[in-house]
């Protein structure tokens, strides 16, 4: 019995590693954000990349963030996606930063090229971002495991934009300081103000995710106000 169980462990090992890299699990992760977009965080991009990602994500979304962010993948494997999302009809956004290489590097500055998608993130020399925003690794790491977090002590973060778009003005630190003086008992505009209750939803605290968020609800309320 101890010799059958272990040739079929054997068996069952052999047939997963005959399995294409794109049938197997944990290259890709999924989730829902606010505004119905969807957030796709690849790991590795394989040669079966466009199988992968039809099966491992929802049909019901409206916008899309692809985050390449630390993802590599075997050159070759690029190609395969190569016009995977041509011609498709919702916004797309590509989080890319210099940890992005290998075949994630070459699908993200196919995307920019063929203008399927906005690059947000750090220049790694493969692909130059429309929206440049450079974030400490470690922080990031923990930013995109979970966007929102928060962390005690953050590291600056440097943003720029090229290719015409504005860069992004954050005014968290303006809205902070105004609810501490509320809560320390000041007058705000010579009048004392009611204590603000705090958001229902959830704040994303990841920055590149954050821009490419508010880009996209931007262009949704765009494509709305013209019909």
């Amino acid at each position: 019995m101890t010799q059958f169980n272990g040739l079929m462990m054997r068996w069952i090992f052999c047939l997963l590693l005959a399995l294409p890299a794109g049938l197997r699990a944990g290259d890709l992760d999924d989730s829902f954000l606010d505004g119905g977009v969807l957030r796709v965080t690849v790991k590795r991009v394989s040669e079966n990349f466009p199988g992968q990602f039809r099966a491992a994500t929802a049909t019901n979304f409206s916008s899309l963030v692809l985050d390449l962010r630390f993802a590599n993948g075997d050159k070759r494997a690029a190609h395969a996606a190569d016009g995977f999302f041509a011609g498709e009809k919702f916004p797309l956004v590509i989080l890319v930063n210099r940890q992005t290489s290998g075949a994630a590097g070459q699908l993200a500055a196919q995307l920019r090229a063929d203008s399927s998608g906005i690059v947000i993130g750090g220049t790694n020399g493969m692909v130059p971002p429309d929206i440049a925003v450079t974030v400490n690794p470690e922080l990031e790491k923990l930013f995109q495991a979970d966007p929102f977090s928060v962390a005690d002590e953050q590291p600056a973060t440097t943003l720029a934009a090229t290719n015409e778009f504005l860069p992004f003005i954050d005014h968290t630190s303006e809205a902070e300081l105004v609810r501490k003086k509320i809560k320390d008992g000041e007058d705000i505009d010579g009048a004392t103000a009611s204590p603000r209750s705090e958001p229902t939803t959830p704040v994303i605290r990841d920055p590149a995710l954050a821009r490419a968020v508010d880009l996209l609800k931007a262009i949704a309320v765009l494509k709305q106000s013209r019909g």
